[in-house]
This record gives structure tokens, sequence and C-alpha cells, in this order.
């Protein structure tokens, strides 16, 4: 038997990513966003909504960039704490033990320890209600090198990465498919 719930967000699992900025002459800030996305191939966009009471909204609103941290089953728990505490008041890169990392194109640092960071400019900000939608166009892609295989391809799926759902955090499962097999001939 099927019920009816109230309307809400049910669209899980969700990448768990965190979101670095930076003010010019301020220390780098980070916060934990479960509702990010792809919304263009080419040229290749993102979104991330943030709540406007977040430091973090008023920093990417002013520099109109950040980066795009994916985060792996090592990084859990900085994401959570993240999340949780405000740039306002403390230092997250020093108090999760993260080491800033030097972006190519924009001005804020991603995380070191995660093994893609993706750099961002923001194209345009849609207030929407408890969040505001920041639309941003990808400008750079930094990864771990040392999760290049031998033909140069990046193992995106073998960096351990995490999802959120419902407000806990999973690790991605067993491979079920690959795109198209199921018109693929035999």
């Amino acid at each position: 038997m099927r019920e009816n719930f109230k309307p809400g967000n049910m669209l899980y699992p969700l990448p768990a990513v965190m979101v670095s900025c930076q003010e010019e002459g301020k220390r780098p800030n980070v916060l934990t966003v479960a509702w990010a996305g792809t919304i263009c191939s080419d040229p290749a966009m993102v979104s991330v909504s943030i709540r406007p009471s977040r430091y973090s909204h008023e920093i990417i609103s002013k520099t109109k960039e950040f980066v795009i941290n994916l985060v792996t089953e090592d990084l859990t728990r900085a994401c959570d704490y993240v999340g949780v505490k405000s740039g306002r008041d403390i230092d997250k890169f020093k108090e999760c033990n993260l080491t800033e990392s030097p972006s190519t194109v924009v001005k804020c640092p991603g995380i070191a320890e995660s093994p893609v960071c993706i750099e961002c400019k923001v194209e345009q900000i849609i207030p929407l209600g408890t969040h505001d939608m920041f639309i941003a166009k990808v400008v750079n892609v930094n990864v771990d090198g040392s999760k290049m295989d031998e033909s140069g391809k990046f193992e995106l799926n073998g960096c351990n990465l995490i999802t959120y759902s419902h407000g806990e955090y999973f690790t991605l499962g067993k491979k079920i498919g690959k795109f198209g097999y199921s018109v693929k001939k035999s």
C-alpha cells in the first residue's frame, strides 16, 4: 500500500561535498553542501544551494567564485563538522586539519585531501526561499594524480566517495551496470 507523505525533498542520495571560498585578505572558509549538482555539460556548469544565513553565502555572493571539493570516506567527519560549525567563529581548515590547495583559475583554495577540486565562477544567483541557488561555470578541475590509471583515465569510482541520504552519510555501493548496458549487443 502506498501512502502520501508531506511535500519535501526526497531526491536522495546526493553527493556530499565541501565548498570552499575566500574573501581577499581573509582566511578561507568551507561548508558542507548536499544540494549540489551538474546542470549542463557544454559549457560545464554546476549549481549549489546555500542558505542566505550561512557565512559562505556572504563570501560567495561577494567574490562570485568557489571550489567544490568531493568528499571521501576519510573526509566524512570533516564534512559533517564544517556543516554544523560557522566559519564566522572558527578556522574550519585548521580545526579539521584540512590543507589549502592553491587553485589555478579562482582565488580561493581547494582542499588538498579531496580527490577532485572543481573551480567555479558564479554566473547567476537565484533566490528560491530557504536557499539561494548559485549557478556557476566550471573553469578548472584539479584531480589527485595518484588516482590516474596507466592509460591516463581518472579513476573517480575508486576514490571511495560518500553520499548524503535523508540525514545520513553513506559510501557508494557495488557497481551494477554501465551506461548503455541495457541496450548493448552481446
